[in-house]
């Protein structure tokens, strides 16, 4: 009778501890440093993300490449874009550049307009950092920069746009 009853404990107390172990292993992300187009600047992204390259063209006409870089992790987004834009692009006032971009994403947003809009310089080129709420209820966190011809643009959607992995995300770029 004792030893059904240790038998009956064992297993109760084991059962537990089998339950748990067959909860799937999660291991950390792994941060990769991903080295853009032309060796233009690099930025971390948690995994290897997927590269496409797009045609595009200026005002005027002149044709140039945009290369985006994307990656899905966790349900949220990551998106990362440059481009060399051509020289009948006036970028003698950065921040012109960077309003007409702004200007443009802000028509997909949920009341088409940022919640909020920062500018800074990013390693010698003229940056901003914008937040706004987007039409699924999600939230986007935006962050692009000019230096001379070269446009950059981190973009991060998903519930909370701020937290260790969107705030790495954004920290880690690095302007050659």
């Amino acid at each position: 009778m004792i030893r059904r009853r240790l038998f009956l404990a064992a297993a109760m107390v084991a059962a537990p501890a089998a339950a748990r172990a067959q909860k799937p292993l999660q291991l950390p992300t792994k941060w990769y440093a991903v080295r853009v187009a032309d060796d233009a600047f690099t930025v971390e992204m948690p995994g290897i993300p997927d590269h496409r390259v797009m045609s595009d063209v200026s005002a005027r006409g002149t044709p140039f490449t945009l290369h985006s870089y994307s990656l899905e992790s966790g349900g949220d987004s990551y998106v990362v874009q440059t481009a060399f834009y051509p020289f009948d692009v006036d970028t003698t006032q950065p921040r012109v550049v960077l309003q007409a971009a702004l200007d443009a994403r802000a028509q997909k947003l949920a009341g088409g307009k940022w919640a909020s809009v920062g500018w800074a310089m990013i390693d010698e080129a003229e940056g901003v950092q914008s937040f706004g709420a987007l039409p699924s209820g999600g939230q986007l966190r935006q962050l692009s920069f000019l230096k001379e011809h070269r446009f950059g643009s981190l973009a991060f959607m998903g519930a909370n746009v701020t937290g260790p992995d969107p705030d790495r995300f954004f920290k880690s770029v690095k302007l050659k």
